[in-house]
């Protein structure tokens, strides 16, 4: 008896592989779908290229199989966890940039202060809210630094009410993460 066609291979291997694959090609596909969202053109080609290719190894292999159902289930269960691993991926890459605005009651000159010494861009304005008067504060940040900066907004101003949004296009670089401002030598023009 072969071994491909043993009880083995198609009812615990074969599953397994096919599994493994849709997790591969469903993660593929879903940071392909992210990087569309933030105008990646030169990536997403290649990513699509190698979704395609392992989800037509997996599908090869069911259509050999119509009649083993655990198949069928390992193929879903492979999409339902690369899914979740596409996602997790993504989060760890953390790319592109994001907008924090922060709307406060309270004044909030300790909280700019701390951010633009820790190399943050803030823009601030006075604006009017349903209550009276408030501060809105504006910042592009790199998503890597958003946690960071979501505690110096918790720390400094905890009342504050803030949203942060995606970016898919800023015209020039004038924001930073806390390690670039560290890095960064300040001098002085004054003599």
């Amino acid at each position: 008896m072969d071994f491909f066609e043993s009880n083995l291979y198609n009812y615990l291997l074969l599953p397994i592989l096919i599994a493994c694959a849709r997790v591969v090609d469903v993660s593929i596909g879903t940071i392909k779908i992210i990087l569309i969202s933030r105008g990646n053109k030169l990536l997403v080609p290649v990513l699509g290229f190698f979704e395609v290719l392992v989800w037509l190894l997996a599908v090869t292999r069911i259509f050999e199989n119509l009649d083993n159902w655990i198949c069928y289930l390992s193929y879903a269960f492979g999409f339902a966890v690369g899914s979740y691993v596409g996602v997790r991926i993504e989060e760890k890459l953390a790319l592109g940039v994001q907008l924090i605005r922060i709307i406060t009651h309270k004044d909030a000159s300790d909280l700019i202060r701390v951010l633009r010494k820790e190399g943050f861009a803030v823009t601030a304005i006075k604006a009017e809210g349903s209550t009276g008067e408030v501060g809105v504060l504006y910042s592009v940040v790199n998503r890597k630094s958003i946690e960071h900066y979501v505690k110096k907004i918790e720390e400094y101003n905890p009342k504050a009410f803030y949203t942060i949004e995606d970016i898919r296009f800023v015209s020039q670089e004038v924001y930073d993460t806390p390690e670039k401002v560290s890095k960064r030598k300040f001098f002085s023009l004054r003599p």
